[in-house]
């Protein structure tokens, strides 16, 4: 693609020639919706309000205040990658007049869209499209004045976000320098003299003595106008980000201090990466990859602006490589997994008046989530509706979910969906729940056993790839429905309900007195066509661990509240380790939840729980736990479990955990950071003042954190060079999670971005990670090494903005064996 140069109104792919009007009127009509950011920042709205105008209340469709629509203008610039209303004048845009198209995750046509199709009658679906931006972010919905018009619009977002998107680290950095320098030439002339420099300095979270400003400012006005144009600004950025530690390693292996050889690199690679045997390819496949230059490939050497670009690479990923990737054995029964999965998926709000929204559905299964859950209830004109029952969140219909599961169902996983089923409708809508679900999901719903015989064990998510399977209420047993060797006619609702008399306990609702009212009521009966459909995950009622054993089959599974499950875990947690080897069990949060907040996952895995349930749609320490766990194993939603939880004979329990499991050691030196962005920008003159925070989640003996100290008025380049030991029991439960914040004496500490992973994925040697776990415009980078503390090798925690270059921490982490003791 073609993007220098270009006028502000068009866009060029290849050939093509888009024209953009440099005034295109558009409605915006955007949804109301209680947008959750991360909690730990602080603030008087979340930037996700702020930057869209979102209104706080709930509701949904024309006769409630679920939506607005405002009529004003929208402008893309494609030379600056953003876009936004001039002058305010798209009220969703007003607090934030630019949008950066790194936010933007895809661009929808309005046929897509639920509010757009609730405004069909004012507005040609055509003529509408959907921004959806990454995160949680509300969607933007947007009608142009023409259908042309709005086709436009959708391919030249659609193509800038493409071009985002493919940007290596080096394009990213370029269209970084050069939005700064955008926003430091305050007059738009092209050059920025040393008091617009002065501003951009704070602007960019730095406090610099003015005089060394002065001085590297000169320094890089080669032209000596006085002033600083494009590749001086570039010089000038360059000697603000020296490394000194990174400096300091470079020259350890460079005999000139100017580049590594090829045989000096590859002792870099064994000697603090770990490589092993094949440094020796990998060293020349990384220079010809990130060296800068023609020449320095040609003579097979690495400068140092090559170093630090493999140091940011995805190639000095954190991350083990061999578990990004399906790594894991995917053939063993789906109750030896950790399934990643939602509570009542249909909520993007609070459990009490929120937004009910098929969007809820798709961004849970966008982010590798495989059990969704669907509560089912009696709809207008004979047609089933999905909604958080006795309550006054809003209504969808049944069979818009069902449509969205089966569209994104495997678009970022192949392995099975689960649909945890909650039916609370009549018979008659029953019926045409199973018919929906028959013919919209098609082939991808599984209806009977893979062979058509009795399994002995739980099919494997391999052996179910592009399956959805239905988990509820069932009329017979599994052994029961394949013994029928003639198709018998379908039942009456009286000898149903005989059928049923036992089995019809469902998952509490917990919401409130007037829903436990409604629960005195006759139960609804269950339809055959309906029961039919449930397969490998018949729903039953937990009793007791004796009463699971001697009465149910391991394709039954029971639903645990936390308070449950917490309780069990205390009494019984070797029994309930035992019972999930063989029944998969389902953990959902408390009704007294209300305002969809989460409890912590940690406990229930250290169990071996597999459906953790968790508001996907609240961010927090919660999911950021849960986005760590699953992002190894390609993000298929599915982890294998550790082998004494999955051992039918293990001994093992998560309150005393004992021997024979092995303790380790880690040792962790913060050195230093650069460049972490500032909390709140609409203070243009403060600075942050760092700190580092490193949390252990696993094990109660082995929860723990420490921090280090502050840096004062420094978020450019902090330096702290302290050391944090932990000692953790059951490493192969441990999840570690960084987190940078803002200290603050008079209030809680602001939070700057965090990154959590897997205790097992950690790689040895340096290496950096990608831009990962975003909170609301940052994404995390994280490097470890377990070199020895002297070499205080640069490992970095990154936190990257929307218009902030790859930042850094650097961290030194040292594991060492340990014996364990009885916690």
């Amino acid at each position: 693609m073609s993007f220098w140069p270009m006028s502000r109104c068009q866009l060029v792919a290849g050939s093509q020639v888009l024209p953009l009007p440099e005034q295109a009127p558009c409605h915006a009509a955007y949804e109301n919706s209680n947008d959750s950011w991360h909690p730990e920042f602080q603030g008087s709205a979340s930037p996700c309000t702020k930057a869209l105008g979102v209104p706080a209340c709930g509701g949904w469709g024309p006769s409630s205040c679920g939506f607005r629509v405002k009529k004003g203008v929208l402008v893309l610039d494609p030379q600056l990658l953003q876009f936004g209303g001039p002058s305010s004048s798209v009220p969703a845009l007003a607090s934030s007049p630019a949008v950066s198209i790194s936010d933007v995750d895809t661009v929808r046509e309005g046929h897509e869209s639920e509010l757009l199709r609730n405004l069909a009658e004012e507005f040609p679906l055509e003529q509408g499209f959907t921004i959806v931006f990454h995160g949680r972010r509300s969607n933007l919905d947007l009608v142009a004045n023409s259908v042309e018009e709005a086709q436009i619009w959708m391919q030249g977002l659609q193509l800038l976000v493409d071009f985002v998107t493919s940007m290596d680290q080096q394009e990213r950095l370029d269209q970084w320098l050069s939005d700064w320098f955008q926003h430091g030439d305050k007059n738009q002339d092209g050059r920025m003299t040393f008091g617009e420099v002065q501003r951009l300095l704070h602007l960019m979270n730095v406090e610099m003595d003015q005089d060394h400003a002065f001085q590297l400012f000169q320094r890089a006005d080669a032209s000596q106008s006085g002033t600083l144009e494009g590749e001086e600004f570039v010089e000038f950025y360059k000697s603000l980000t020296q490394r000194p530690e990174v400096q300091e390693l470079f020259e350890k292996f460079s005999s000139d201090g100017q580049k590594l050889t090829l045989l000096e690199f590859v002792d870099f690679l064994q000697e603090e990466q770990k490589e092993g045997e094949r440094a020796s390819d990998l060293a020349l496949e990384l220079i010809d990859c990130y060296e800068p230059s023609d020449s320095g490939k040609l003579r097979h050497v690495l400068s140092m602006d090559g170093f630090l670009s493999y140091l940011y690479s995805k190639d000095g990923d954190i991350f083990n490589p061999t578990c990004l990737p399906i790594y894991q054995d995917m053939t063993q029964p789906l109750n030896q997994y950790y399934i990643s999965s939602s509570h009542n998926t249909y909520l993007v709000g609070d459990q009490l008046c929120g937004q009910s929204s098929v969007e809820g559905y798709i961004r849970a299964l966008k982010r590798g989530c495989r059990c969704v859950e669907v509560d089912v209830w009696d709809g207008p004109s004979g047609e089933p509706i999905v909604y958080h029952g006795h309550t006054l969140t809003s209504r969808i219909p049944f069979k818009d979910v069902v449509a969205a599961i089966g569209q994104y169902a495997f678009q970022t996983s192949d392995y099975p969906v689960i649909l945890s089923l909650e039916n609370h409708c009549s018979w008659e809508q029953q019926e045409i729940i199973a018919r929906h679900l028959t013919e919209i999901l098609g082939n991808q719903l599984l209806s009977t056993t893979l062979d058509g015989h009795l399994p002995t064990q739980l099919p494997s998510p391999e052996e179910l790839r592009r399956k959805i399977l239905v988990k509820g209420k069932k009329l017979k047993t599994l052994e029961e429905d394949l013994e029928e060797e003639e198709e018998e006619p379908e039942s009456e609702p009286e000898e149903a309900e005989l059928q049923l008399e036992a089995q019809m306990e469902s998952e509490p609702q917990e919401l409130s007195p007037r829903s436990k009212d409604k629960k005195k009521k006759s139960k609804p009966i269950l339809c055959p066509s309906l029961s039919a459909l449930v397969v490998y995950l018949k729903a039953v009622t937990f009793y007791s661990f004796t009463h699971s054993r001697e009465h149910y089959r391991f394709y039954e599974t029971s639903s645990f509240s936390e308070a449950k499950a917490k309780s069990l875990i205390k009494e019984a947690g070797n029994e309930f380790v035992l019972h999930n080897t063989w029944q998969l069990s389902r953990v959902y949060p408390s009704g007294l939840r209300t305002d969809s907040s989460n409890y912590n996952p940690q406990e229930f895995w250290n169990a071996g729980c597999q459906m953790v349930a968790l508001n996907m749609q609240t961010a927090g320490l919660e999911m950021d736990l849960c986005d760590g766990l699953f992002r190894q194993n390609a993000g298929s939603g599915y982890v294998l479990k550790p082998d004494f939880l999955r051992d039918a004979q293990s001994s093992f329990h998560p309150e005393r955990p004992i021997s024979p499991f092995k303790a380790q050691t880690l040792l962790i030196q913060v050195i230093s950071g650069q460049q972490l962005p500032k909390v709140d920008k609409t203070k243009e003159e403060s600075i942050v003042d760092p700190l580092v925070r490193v949390e252990i989640f696993g094990v109660r003996p082995d929860t723990s954190r420490q921090e280090t100290s502050y840096v004062e008025n420094n978020g450019f380049n902090p330096y702290w060079g302290q050391t944090l030991c932990f000692r953790v029991l059951v490493p192969e439960l441990a999840l570690l999670r960084f987190v940078v914040k803002d200290y603050d004496w008079k209030s809680r500490n602001d939070f700057i971005g965090q990154y959590t992973l897997p205790w097992n994925c950690m790689q040895q040697g340096e290496p950096v990670l990608p831009p990962l776990a975003r909170t609301p415009a940052l994404a995390a980078f994280l490097i470890l090494s377990p070199a020895p503390l002297s070499r205080l090798p640069p490992h970095t925690l990154a936190l990257q903005g929307w218009h902030q270059p790859p930042s850094s921490l650097h961290l030194c982490a040292h594991l060492h064996p340990g014996r364990a003791r009885g916690g």
